[in-house]
């Protein structure tokens, strides 16, 4: 298991491991499905839903590492930085950074 003394290290690795390009959309998705179920929780005051925001944003990145981009998620292994780089990379395809 490589070892990351911090994100920024963990990142460009992060990149690598994303570089199908359905997969990226399929991770953008599921982060978008995730934001929508928490404000659901957070309007509806129903922490289920939240739930619900984790089972999206999974779901669709794991399909995207499964099937297209035929790896294991960094979560299995990095799970804090893996999320993190999740919503940097979010941010990145937002702003035109990473190509979607």
């Amino acid at each position: 298991m490589r070892r990351f003394a911090s994100f920024r290290e963990f990142y460009p690795f992060y990149l690598e491991e994303h570089g199908n390009r359905t997969s990226r959309r399929l991770h953008f998705v599921g982060s978008c499905g995730a934001l929508a179920f928490v404000a659901l929780a957070i309007v509806q005051r129903n922490a289920w839903w939240l739930l619900a925001a984790l089972v999206c944003g999974y779901a669709f990145a794991w399909v995207g590492h499964f099937f297209f981009e035929k790896n294991r998620p960094a979560t299995f292994k990095h799970p804090f930085y893996s999320f993190a780089g999740d919503w940097v990379m979010f941010k990145d395809i937002l702003s035109g950074r990473i190509r979607f």
